[in-house]
């Protein structure tokens, strides 16, 4: 780390005696939450770049570290974690929650069931066709065969966030188109 040469000196041994005092500390800190080496030095020095930018006075010195470096390092996972669907839409509002299962009607073989199960697989195709191929392909891979995300990101050479964004924009637009079809099916019950 490099101190910036037109710093006072008696900022810059204040700064030197707090890197000594904390490295060890801080570091430990980070490598209990993150499991790369490299993420957690990076982090680190981070949380020092920071600390030397700061322009305010601290009052509490080891609790503003410890609470920069616990920020540094959920903000590290944020950008890593791929997001999930199921944070994307939340099942807490029955009106946003959207399940597959809801259109479809029960597997049992009476004419009613059987033409409402044509009714929905006619309308999901249509809707499909209406995709881009590559927010096609991601959804029916995902959703309709059950191949993860992994694995499709292994096939295609995409990353698991493109993969995740291209199937949310498929799910959006499939949500959009059978609405009124989902509204249809569940209130012939």
């Amino acid at each position: 780390m490099t101190i910036a040469t037109d710093m006072p000196e008696a900022r810059t041994n204040n700064i030197t005696e707090v890197v000594n005092a904390y490295s060890k500390r801080l570091m430990g800190f980070i490598r209990k939450r993150v499991n790369n080496e490299a993420d957690a030095e990076d982090i680190l020095q981070d949380v020092f770049y920071q600390f030397i930018g700061n322009t305010k006075p601290i009052e509490q010195l080891t609790s503003w570290l410890f609470t920069v470096t616990r920020n540094k390092i959920i903000d590290r996972q944020r950008k890593q974690k791929p997001v999930l669907l199921e944070d994307l839409y939340p099942e807490s509002d029955e009106e946003s929650g959207f399940d597959w299962s809801d259109l479809m009607p029960d597997k049992s073989q009476n004419p009613e069931t059987e033409y409402l199960r044509s009714l929905f697989w006619e309308a999901l195709n249509e809707a499909l066709n209406e995709l881009p191929e590559a927010q096609k392909q991601v959804f029916i891979l995902n959703e309709l065969e059950g191949v993860p995300f992994k694995i499709i990101a292994e096939q295609t050479g995409e990353t698991i966030n493109t993969l995740l964004s291209r199937k949310r924009y498929a799910v959006l637009h499939l949500r959009e188109r059978l609405g009124s079809l989902k509204e249809a099916l569940l209130t012939n019950d």
